[in-house]
């Protein structure tokens, strides 16, 4: 797996309107290990693959804690880079009363990440690994880690968060697009075609032919969305009480990679496998 390193600090508000200052309400902040690469290694790695995480870290007590958790976890770390000049990345995750977040992210050490590191980290790639991608790197490095892994006989799966603001050349060696209801959406945008538009549903349907990757698109407490030789298929989300949906979507990623990795290379079941995972802490 290709990953990014950072830490999370969670805190319970939604966010505010521009030029509007808002309190939380919460009494405390937590601040822990994670982001959506970390989160994605631990889950594919709790589901059973064998991980190997790529990234950079700070020389700092944030990027020293996230070597400890992934060496925890059994994960492969020896080709995270600790950076001397640049601080770990952090996300900041506001958690509203619904439980939904929002996030904004700083990419830290990962940002000086360089051609170099993306040849090291994928060096023992081979047919049949699966490789996950995400964009908190610079999109020209996601671009070459999918083509080294894709010539390699690898399966590679984008999760294109954040919401990338280009789209040319980026999903050529991609072979599954994973995204949310709203990345969904902006990537049809992109796509600069008028007949491109509807819900998130119709979207999984209509874009594959002009963005060449399968999609699944995860919609919350809707499920998840995919087409299976041209029939739509949908994976009902089981319903809870949603107190905070951090890190859901990021197992839902971990356990669908790994369930393609190893015994479920069928896609509605590794959705299914991967959608039980996502209700668990």
């Amino acid at each position: 797996m290709w990953s990014e390193a950072s830490i999370s600090t969670r805190t319970s508000a939604s966010a505010p309107c521009p030029g509007q200052a808002k309190p939380s309400g919460a009494r405390t902040q937590r601040t822990a290990p994670g982001a959506r690469d970390g989160n994605q290694a631990v889950a594919a790695a709790r589901a059973g693959a064998a991980v190997t995480f790529t990234g950079a870290v700070g020389d700092d007590a944030h990027g020293r804690r996230i070597l400890e958790v992934l060496a925890v976890a059994g994960i492969d770390a020896g080709h995270v880079r600790v950076s001397g000049t640049a601080a770990t990345g952090t996300a900041v995750i506001a958690v509203d009363d619904q439980g939904e977040n929002q996030i904004i992210v700083s990419p830290g050490a990962n940002a000086g990440l360089t051609a170099a590191d993306v040849e090291a980290g994928l060096a023992a790639v081979q047919a049949g690994d699966v490789l996950v991608l995400q964009l908190e790197i610079p999109t020209a490095l996601v671009r070459q880690a999918a083509r080294t892994a894709k010539n390699r006989g690898a399966f590679v799966i984008l999760n294109a968060a954040p919401a990338p603001r280009q789209i040319e050349a980026l999903l050529e060696d991609v072979d599954l697009l994973v995204v949310n209801e709203q990345e969904i959406q902006v990537l049809a945008g992109l796509t600069g075609l008028a007949g491109i538009q509807g819900n998130h549903r119709d979207l999984v349907t209509s874009l594959p032919p002009f963005l060449r990757p399968a999609i699944v698109c995860t919609a919350g407490a809707e499920g998840s969305f995919t087409v299976v030789d041209g029939s739509p298929v949908h994976v009902p989300a089981t319903k809870v009480d949603a107190r905070d949906t951090t890190g859901a979507g990021d197992t839902f990623v971990g356990y669908l990679a790994a369930s393609l990795a190893g015994s479920d290379r069928e896609l509605p079941a590794a959705m299914l496998h991967a959608t039980h995972a996502s209700l668990s802490p």
